[in-house]
């Protein structure tokens, strides 16, 4: 049967026909108020939506209870809309800055300003670093992309200035750029330096040039250039995994895996091939268990089981079982809900933010960009995640980047980096031919596929 979707979730999500493919079980979305948002409006809204439930809107049926949403769930909703007036303060964007080096201002800036949505550079930024110099690089370059929004080679001038504050504070930092990057990854880091170097002025002689169309493309790469002097700063892995969950499969570093779909019934597109990074700093447990998955070849042949619009969906084994059963136990393996936010040292596990009381912090992997990809779960079991996942395709009025409700309820616990936008083309059936992990397998520790054979 279809799975529940609360009546206090937003009746934009609603209208966009948010009810889980019969074939899944109950994992889904759900509220939570660590959002910005007109609490006097929610209140009202989420009033309406209970009080109409049973005038004209469908019955979405839990298909473990038979029954439908009761007025104790309205209520629930009422109560947390209420919180939102009486009890959580506003969300004060100046005091948000990058968790590892807090005395920046100008990361406080660039993080409290304008929603970053780009997954490469949320990805940079939520690596586990101190290191002013390189970030100062970084900046610049990351701001090349609302320069080049400016029409017209007008946008070139304001570019020109980008590559000049990068290009001066590369030649003023490097030396303590360097001094940040771990010994064993050193001679990479100066590698890479070099390239970013010369690759800045290559873009610098591009602009010179007027050649607006070469800018983007260049930038990525320099971009990657920086992402990778980042890294090699990061020297082992930042901190210890709660004592409980260390015996499982985790990811201590970062992992890239390319998913391979079938498209059906598209005549502009038959397969795509999707590149996720994956980010165990942030998510060791969360995006272990994935990779374990991939390496059993567990989703290979699996369709996409939810695309409605707003997310796409996979994950689900075929028979009763709602996750992945693991041989050794004959159990459904889950992972707890697992959070890393901005200024703390280790991730917070099986609460979610609300619960913590946490309504002003803000998730080291936020829901910003397309194709986040996060952990689906049963409504109110935190730790119930296993083997269904879904990707976030659009923001509504409830979910705008820096400010949604899903962040600090669901586990993000990666992005899609490439073809992203091909991710809408999706629909229910399309199959899953292969995952494959393409780098970073070597940060896979504790990993059961090798055990299970």
């Amino acid at each position: 049967m279809a799975a529940v979707i609360p009546c206090h979730f937003c009746s934009s999500l609603a209208n966009s026909k948010l009810e889980i493919s019969p074939v899944l079980p109950r994992k889904h979305f759900g509220f939570a108020n660590n959002f910005h948002v007109n609490a006097a409006w929610w209140a009202r809204r989420t009033a309406r939506r209970c009080s109409l439930r049973n005038s004209h809107q469908p019955q979405f049926n839990d298909k473990q209870k038979g029954k439908p949403f009761s007025l104790k769930e309205c209520a629930i909703s009422l109560a947390l809309a209420v919180g939102l007036i009486t009890g959580v303060p506003s969300l004060d964007w100046s005091s948000i800055a990058y968790a590892a080096s807090p005395a920046l201002p100008d990361l406080s800036v660039l993080i409290s300003g304008p929603p970053i949505k780009d997954p490469g550079t949320l990805l940079r930024y939520a690596l586990p670093i101190d290191n002013k110099a390189i970030r100062e690089v970084q900046k610049p370059l990351e701001d090349i992309t609302d320069s080049l929004k400016i029409t017209g080679v007008k946008a070139l001038d304001s570019v020109e200035r980008n590559v000049r504050q990068a290009s001066r504070a590369l030649k003023q930092g490097k030396s303590l750029i360097i001094s940040g990057l771990a010994e064993s990854k050193k001679d990479h880091g100066v590698e890479l330096l070099d390239k970013l170097e010369s690759g800045m002025d290559e873009l610098q002689q591009m602009v010179e040039d007027r050649n607006r169309d070469a800018v983007a493309p260049k930038q990525k790469e320099l971009l990657n250039y920086v992402g990778g002097v980042e890294e090699d700063m990061v020297d082992g892995f930042p901190y210890e995994v709660p004592e409980e969950y260390q015996s499982m499969p985790l990811l201590k570093g970062r992992a890239a895996v390319d998913m391979k779909v079938k498209v059906k019934d598209n005549p502009n597109i038959e397969e795509c091939v999707f590149r996720i990074v994956l980010d165990g700093y942030n998510a060791p447990v969360t995006a272990g268990n994935f990779v374990d998955l991939v390496e059993r070849h567990f989703y290979d042949g699996m369709e996409i089981q939810r695309a409605d619009g707003f997310v796409v969906q996979t994950g689900d084994p075929a028979g009763p079982a709602e996750g992945f059963i693991d041989p050794s136990t004959e159990k459904t393996r889950t992972v707890p809900l697992e959070i890393m936010v901005n200024g703390e040292k280790t991730p917070f596990y099986g609460a979610t933010l609300e619960e913590l009381g946490l309504y002003k912090a803000q998730t080291k992997l936020p829901f910003n960009a397309f194709g986040t990809m996060a952990m689906a779960r049963d409504e109110f079991e935190n730790n119930s995640a296993s083997s269904q996942v879904f990707w976030l395709l659009k923001e509504s009025e409830l979910t705008p980047s820096n400010a949604n409700i899903l962040d600090g309820r669901y586990a993000v616990f990666g992005y899609i980096t490439e073809n992203e936008d091909y991710l809408a083309d999706l629909k229910v059936g399309d199959v899953i031919e292969s995952m494959q992990v393409v780098s970073g397998l070597d940060n896979l520790v504790n990993p059961s596929y090798k055990i299970a054979g």
